[in-house]
């Protein structure tokens, strides 16, 4: 079996506002992400990776934020538009491995449902996604909550 592992990641500036979609879901937050998109950093970052894995370049070539189609579209489109385009290279999600870096609001209450919603758009396996989530105490842009970054590796597996 041919695998192959890409890796992924986004950030997305934070202000008042907009609001905070994360994961494919709506958190309540007094800031959210800024973007051409709904500013899901952590769909962003799974779509890197997955585009890296299967060599199909990068979120922003495939799908350019000079796109007026693409202003404030929900980033789960982009999400199961990735999933196609992986799949017409013949590959299949293996597992996800992410991180979610922002001080401000805990997450921790909504990874689940950020599972259970990732694992429906991209017909895997809530096992099969781990998201995980980290302050950086309270150092540099994130730390003073003016940003959110986002880390994936996806193993991609050949069918």
């Amino acid at each position: 079996m041919k695998i192959r592992v890409g890796f992924g990641y986004d950030v997305h500036r934070l202000e008042e506002g907009f609001q905070f979609w994360l994961g494919g879901i709506r958190i309540d937050h007094t800031k959210g992400s800024v973007g051409h998109s709904d500013g899901d950093t952590l769909i962003h970052a799974i779509c890197d990776a997955m585009l890296g894995a299967a060599n199909l370049r990068d979120i922003g070539f495939q799908f350019p934020d000079n796109d007026p189609q693409l202003k404030g579209i929900d980033s789960k489109i982009l999400l199961r538009q990735t999933l196609q385009l992986v799949k017409s290279k013949g590959f299949s999600i293996g597992n996800i491995d992410s991180t979610i870096c922002l001080q401000r609001p805990k997450v921790k209450d909504y990874i689940s449902t950020m599972q259970s919603t990732l694992a429906s758009v991209l017909e895997i396996a809530e096992e099969d996604i781990a998201i995980k989530a980290t302050t950086t105490e309270k150092l540099g842009f994130t730390g003073r909550e003016e940003g959110v970054e986002a880390y994936a590796v996806v193993l991609l597996e050949k069918n």
